[in-house]
């Protein structure tokens, strides 16, 4: 069986694009924007986590204490950009997830090129986010982060802090 598809079918059915925000005063807007991949497995069978982590090379294995799983977790944009992306573009997900995948990549593209630091490509990130995962948790909603918005500073968001793990 091939390997590279093999992470494609599993993430189809154990795997979460999302990006969450955080309230934070060193940002422009209030608010951090996180956009992470992961994909969780019992402790009993991740082998495949650990599978997944060799062949791309980037990323961190973590017990999570929600479902008491662990997780396999890439947070850092460049990680993103360079290898999870690229990984989907060349084998696709096969359910509806796939247009999570669509909105997910288009919201790492507007982090990597610093477009979250302007009022509208902020905007297009928190309704692009809100599309994703419908039937997930949200600490924070669409529009009170919208309605929260503190444009007229001019705070930026501290060099190199893009979602690094």
């Amino acid at each position: 069986m091939d390997l590279l598809s093999y992470i494609s079918g599993f993430v189809d059915g154990e795997g979460c694009f999302c990006v969450s925000f955080q309230p934070s005063k060193r940002h422009r807007f209030g608010w951090e924007v996180r956009p992470s991949f992961s994909v969780s497995q019992n402790a009993d069978r991740a082998q495949v986590l650990y599978a997944i982590k060799e062949t791309w090379k980037c990323g961190s294995i973590r017990p999570d204490r929600s479902d008491k799983t662990l997780k396999f977790e890439v947070r850092c944009v460049e990680d993103l950009v360079a290898t999870v992306l690229p990984h989907f573009r060349s084998y696709p997900l096969m359910s509806s997830k796939q247009a999570d995948f669509h909105r997910f990549e288009c919201i790492c593209g507007l982090v990597r090129e610093e477009k979250h630091l302007e009022l509208v490509g902020f905007e297009k990130v928190v309704q692009l986010a809100m599309e994703m995962n419908p039937s997930g948790k949200r600490k924070y909603f669409g529009s009170e982060i919208l309605s929260s918005l503190r444009s007229g500073e001019r705070i930026v968001c501290a060099t190199g802090n893009r979602g690094s793990t």
